[in-house]
């Protein structure tokens, strides 16, 4: 099953995940420091929340933190940025990355704006994913992506 994913920066983390409980009518399916995540059954929507101070230069709270597109297998990844480049986009490609405790192949662009798209499967669970390398504060934008071939337009990838 595909799933669109939305990843927003919150200035509460509790009063968001009391919110998106009562509006999705679902409890979180991981809950770490700082992080959350809802795998919604309707409509079908992983809704990742990031707990974000505007003193660790995260972002604004409310914020979209990037958008996304859970698939179910890493082949599904690769077919993706194999047609991504073909469309003349360059995808950044991470395999078995570890980011918001998880473990993850994914492919990331950014849309004319600047808004960053990751295509993505989870490979395994992490629990702690600041031991691996990861935290809440790299799950936020890392690098630029180039949003086509020939581009150096405004881009920022994510991680998560």
């Amino acid at each position: 099953m595909s799933r669109v994913q939305l990843a927003l920066n919150v200035a509460d983390l509790d009063g968001a995940v009391r919110f998106y409980s009562k509006l999705f009518d679902t409890e979180p399916t991981k809950r770490r420091p700082g992080y959350a995540n809802f795998a919604i059954a309707m409509p079908p929507l992983k809704l990742v929340l990031f707990e974000t101070a505007d003193a660790r230069g995260q972002g604004t709270a409310g914020a979209l933190n990037h958008l996304g597109i859970e698939v179910e297998t890493p082949e599904e990844v690769q077919a993706a940025a194999s047609r991504l480049s073909a469309e003349g986009l360059i995808p950044e490609v991470h395999e078995s990355t570890t980011c918001c405790y998880a473990v993850q192949d994914k492919a990331w662009v950014n849309d004319p704006d600047g808004a960053p798209w990751e295509v993505y499967t989870v490979l395994a669970d992490a629990a702690d994913a600041t031991e691996l390398g990861c935290s809440t504060e790299t799950c936020a934008p890392l690098r630029p992506v180039a949003t086509q071939v020939g581009s150096d337009g405004p881009s920022s990838g994510s991680c998560c």
